[in-house]
This record gives C-alpha cells, sequence and structure tokens, in this order.
C-alpha cells in the first residue's frame, strides 16, 4: 500500500465520496470543445466556453464528487461547484505541438502546482500522450516531465492524478481494428511505467484496455473474445497498485457503463471514473442553438440522468481507493 502524507489524503478524500470511489466530472476540454461549439454552428468565444463550463459544473456538481477544470477558461465554473464537490485543475496546455515529433507534453504558461493550489485545487491532473514502443529519445523526455511535475506535487501536498492516453506512432487511427489489437499492450504496459515510485503518482487516469468496439459481442467486428478481454481488463488492474480511474473518451454513456460492468465482471479493482463528455456533450447543441435556458433544461434532465446512472454503476461496480493508499 502507497503512503502519502496527511495533507495529500485529505485532499484526495475531497475528490471522492465517503466509500472512496471517485466519480468525477470531466470538463477541462478547451481545443475539442471549441470544436464542438463550431459543430453546432456557434463561434467559440472565450464567453461562451467559459459560460457553458459553469453550467455544466452549477448542473451536475450536485451528483458528481469532484470536477476536473482547466484554469484557462474553468475557474468561473469551479466557484460555481456545489460546495460537496471537490476540484481537479489540469495543469498542460490543450492538444500537442504537431510539428514536433513525439507529441511532447508542455504545461501551462502562467500556471505551477502551487498555483493550481492556491486557486482552490485538491488535485493536479496532467495529459500525457504516450507510445511504449516510441524511441528512447522521446519517451525520456516524458519520462523526466513527469518525474518534475510529481516532485512539484510532492512538494505541494497536492494529490498528482496523471492521465495516460497511448497511440502508435506508426498508426494514428486509434479507432481501428489494427490499433485495437496492439491497445491492450500499450495501455498496460504504460501503466506499469508510471505507477513506478519515482513518478510520485497519486492516481492513474486510464483508458480500458480495449476498444469496447471490437470485444466480441459489442460490436460488428471482433478482435478479441469475451474471454480475452476480461484477461485484458484483469491484466491491467494488477499492473500497478496504485489508485486507478478510467476516463470515458468520448464514447456514449450507455457504452461507458456496460464497460464499467464488463471491468467488474472481470475482477478489475478500479477506483472510479472521470467522465467528461458521455455526461455532458449533447448539452453542447441546446446552448450553441438555443442558449442558456435551453443546456440548462437538458443538464437538469438527461445530464442529471446521465450522471445518476452512472453513480449507480459506480456503487455496483468500483472498488474504494482506501484499499490503497493510507497516510504516512
Amino acid at each position: 500500500m502507497r503512503k502519502i502524507s496527511q495533507e495529500k489524503y485529505k485532499k484526495m478524500q475531497n475528490t471522492a465520496n465517503e466509500q472512496g470511489v471517485i466519480g468525477a466530472l470531466a470538463i477541462d476540454q478547451r481545443g475539442a470543445l471549441k470544436k464542438m461549439f463550431q459543430a453546432a454552428g456557434k463561434s467559440a468565444e472565450q464567453k461562451d466556453i467559459e459560460a457553458f463550463k459553469q453550467l455544466v459544473s452549477q448542473e451536475l456538481t450536485p451528483y458528481a464528487t469532484s470536477i476536473l477544470l482547466d484554469p484557462e477558461y474553468g475557474l468561473p465554473a469551479a466557484a460555481a461547484r456545489a460546495k460537496t464537490s471537490g476540484l481537479l485543475l489540469a495543469y498542460e496546455k490543450t492538444g500537442y505541438d504537431t510539428t514536433v515529433p513525439g507529441r511532447l507534453p508542455d504545461s501551462l504558461n502562467v500556471w505551477s502546482v502551487k498555483r493550481l493550489k492556491e486557486a482552490g485545487a485538491d488535485a493536479c491532473k496532467f495529459l500525457l500522450y504516450y507510445d511504449v514502443d516510441e524511441s528512447d529519445e522521446i519517451n525520456d523526455q516524458k519520462k523526466a516531465y513527469m518525474e518534475r511535475i510529481g516532485s512539484e506535487c510532492l512538494a505541494e501536498e497536492l494529490p498528482f492524478f496523471l492521465e495516460l492516453v497511448s497511440y502508435d506512432v506508426e498508426n494514428a487511427e486509434s479507432n481501428s481494428e489494427a490499433y485495437a489489437k496492439v491497445k491492450p499492450r500499450k495501455v498496460i504496459d504504460m501503466m506499469k511505467e508510471f505507477s513506478k515510485p519515482r513518478y510520485n503518482v497519486d492516481v492513474l487516469k486510464v483508458e480500458v484496455p480495449v476498444n469496447m468496439n471490437f470485444v466480441e459481442g459489442y460490436g460488428e467486428k471482433s478482435c478479441y473474445t469475451r474471454d480475452e478481454a476480461l484477461a485484458y481488463f484483469k491484466e491491467q488492474s494488477e499492473a500497478t497498485d496504485l489508485p486507478f480511474i478510467f476516463l470515458s473518451a468520448g464514447v456514449s454513456s450507455q457504452l461507458f457503463r456496460e464497460t464499467l460492468r464488463f471491468a467488474k465482471e472481470a475482477g478489475s479493482t478500479f477506483n472510479g471514473v472521470l467522465c467528461g463528455r458521455a455526461t455532458w456533450a449533447q448539452g453542447v447543441e441546446p446552448y450553441a442553438v438555443s442558449g442558456e435556458a435551453a443546456a440548462v433544461a437538458w443538464l437538469q434532465s438527461e445530464g442529471r440522468k446521465n450522471i445518476e446512472e452512472l453513480n449507480e454503476v459506480l456503487a455496483e461496480t468500483a472498488s474504494s481507493w482506501f484499499d490503497k493508499l493510507e497516510k504516512e
């Protein structure tokens, strides 16, 4: 069992429910949210992005254990969250520099872990794109960067949530069957790497180890049998001694709930979720087309329903992080 400081432990409690399960809402999207606005026919002005995030926070955090926001557009939303909801703040710049190979990480220019803490964060979240098969020249840069952030979080006694997103430098089509075949190894091996104590990570935010659309019985084509997929979920769970939570990766809320039940069946001891677009994405269009009142109506009905149904599934499937972290 990993040991963390009393201050970190207290802040970890703020991100979860009384059972130690994290049912967090993620709306730290920036570039992706702008594209969603544009697709709905609305310009992505700063005031509109801030206002939409604020509405999501105001309407949905009463039902979430915490909310993940970005300090660029999300501080008004942080102030609007329910008192019962903890706050995670993103530290990375959105996207990555496509003119440089390797999808290298970069932190926000005018932010530090100290400043995130001063802004009220209960945890620092950083997103890292990682391909275990990429060159040492690239991956050593990423490892050193995560060591620096982990050390910052350790010094400030702020929990470090590391979000790991796998990719294949040889195949940009992450939803392809070819990528689905190599995804389990890539996801599991990067979890093993960043579970090492040298990174001072407290919680891993990770993809499920398979593409569920290619699992027997879930999609039109399959490249994993049901038993193979279950085995990958079990192997993933055994790859780390850290608390880990699943990201929704933009899938539908229904498929995400089915995936959590599948993980539980496999014996996975995942500790919750940080669920983004699966919860609120369909609220963008009402906001863009009809305005704030329409968005609020959608969030109070469908958005709330999405979170409450997810919470019911978490109560059945997720394990407590209390079993993996203890106070020093």
